[in-house]
């Protein structure tokens, strides 16, 4: 069994181990002895993917190709270069901490956790995934329990949040399909095989007018899923209703699926077109990080302020993919790690709170720094991540991208820079504010002095997220080197 496999097997395992569990009690222990082995792997796969890179030269390494259905040349064809391996630890990770968090799931905790897994791997197998044709059918099987996990799992509205989030990402879906079938259709321009194989479908000159047809099909098809503006809708209501560690999944890691696709397979496999949709993607980027901040900065329910946080953070990876240029990408693809360790964080954290006073209204909270110590401390951190403060990963990324996006000399740009880069003072606005609001005073509520203290296992799943975000920031080096190395492929065929 090769390494990459086991990121599938292993959680189908832990499915079949869920099955045939008892109680709440065996689902989360079988729950998170699969996560901590999913976590173990994806460790073991940073040191094995530097020890095969010292010895082989090439990008992307560990591949493994299997012909699936033959007729069409559809392999199981996998491989990772160091930016799959990033996606691959920030998604255990993640995983693993929405297990710690939901420990006390008591509504079929046996079909939740299943859910939740199936979830995973569909993450799992996009990351990993070199034929387009397969990395599609992973892209649904991560879509589809978003459904189930919001529709019976979550919160208010939840029936109308999980059908509209599933309506807005099946109408991508089939976008993404029929620009797929472009793809494989001019596959064999040059007079090869056609093939769904993203490594050889990127050798081939597919025709400008191909490209220019397509980009925007591939792009839309990826990018509504990390919430492009004017498609983002479903993802702030589908926040606010889903259970808090579908939220951290959702934000911290499906999301993450958007910009990468747009990177692996709209950029790379088509860059004339790229080149050529560019500025009009920029426009609705650059709208997305603006509106995203302003929305949240009307919003009272934390996890609306979350989400229309997420709206303008993934408008920024986006905008730093369009831009085109390597230091831009290098801080999209760390824009993205650090979005979703501190996203995930963030929804953990209000989460807690929520089970503890009842309550996400930031105007019925204060005070909660004196009575929950813990809690408070870790939400002014994940805050100044947020907002881009030296030390935290929300620097290093905005940092690459803005000096990348800087680059440019073309007017266009710079103005579409400049204005995005005003976000990050609307960002301090709205975390300045919830944090004053929610967390200093007097306490408003007398309820709030007997709150439940933090337990362990809402403690390390906080330390598994506050840990990245913290690394990220003081030592990125090690990081953003392994992305660097692994741009060079798309340099060449975009640039």
């Amino acid at each position: 069994m090769d390494i990459l496999s086991l990121f599938i097997l292993v959680p189908i395992i832990t499915i079949l181990a869920l099955v045939f569990t008892k109680g709440l009690k065996q689902a989360r222990i079988v729950s998170m002895i699969g996560s901590l082995i999913q976590f173990g792997m994806a460790i073991n796969l940073v040191f094995a993917y530097f020890k095969e890179r010292a010895t082989n030269s090439d990008i992307m390494v560990f591949i493994r190709d299997v012909v699936w259905f033959k007729d069409f040349n559809i392999h199981y064809n996998i491989g990772v270069d160091g930016i799959s391996v990033t996606l691959l630890l920030l998604t255990a990770i993640v995983v693993l901490a929405g297990v710690f968090i939901s420990w006390k799931m008591k509504d079929l905790p046996k079909e939740f956790f299943v859910s939740l897994i199936v979830l995973s791997i569909g993450v799992y197998g996009f990351f990993i995934s070199l034929d387009l044709f397969t990395m599609f059918v992973f892209f649904e099987i991560a879509v589809i329990p978003m459904y189930l996990l919001i529709g019976i799992w979550g919160t208010g509205p939840k029936e109308y949040s999980a059908m509209k989030l599933t309506l807005m990402l099946m109408g991508a879906s089939a976008v993404l399909l029929v620009a797929i079938l472009g793809i494989y259709f001019n596959s064999n321009a040059d007079g090869g095989a056609l093939t769904f194989n993203i490594l050889e479908i990127a050798k081939v000159n597919i025709p400008f007018e191909v490209q220019k047809l397509f980009f925007p099909l591939t792009f839309i098809g990826f990018a509504v899923i990390g919430a492009l503006f004017p498609f983002h809708t479903w993802s702030p209501d589908g926040h606010a209703s889903a259970p808090t560690a579908v939220s951290m999944l959702h934000a911290g890691v499906l999301m993450k699926l958007g910009g990468y696709g747009v990177f692996r397979v709209a950029m790379y496999l088509l860059p004339e077109g790229a080149q050529y949709w560019s500025w009009f993607f920029i426009i609705l980027a650059t709208i997305g990080v603006i509106y995203g901040a302003f929305s949240a900065i009307k919003q009272t329910d934390l996890k609306y302020i979350n989400a229309y946080s997420s709206v303008s953070h993934l408008g920024l990876v986006l905008f730093a993919l369009l831009m085109l240029n390597k230091t831009a990408w290098n801080g999209a693809i760390l824009q993205s790690l650090s979005h979703g360790f501190m996203t995930a964080l963030f929804f953990a954290l209000i989460g807690m709170i929520y089970e503890r006073t009842h309550t996400r209204d930031v105007r019925k909270l204060g005070g909660l720094l004196k009575v929950i110590p813990f809690i408070s401390a870790i939400y002014v951190i994940a805050g100044l991540a947020s907002l881009g403060l030296p030390g935290f990963s929300g620097f290093v990324a905005e940092m690459n991208i803005f000096v990348g996006a800087f680059e440019h000399e073309d007017m266009f740009y710079r103005i579409a820079t400049v204005v995005s880069v005003s976000a990050i003072v609307v960002t301090a606005v709205y975390i300045l504010r919830v944090v004053g609001i929610m967390l200093m005073g007097p306490v408003v509520n007398e309820g709030f002095l007997t709150l439940e203290k933090v337990t362990w296992y809402e403690k390390l799943g906080i330390l598994l997220l506050l840990i990245p975000i913290v690394g990220m920031g003081v030592a990125p080096l090690w990081l953003s080197d392994m992305i660097l190395e692994s741009l060079h492929p798309f340099i060449q065929g975009v640039l």
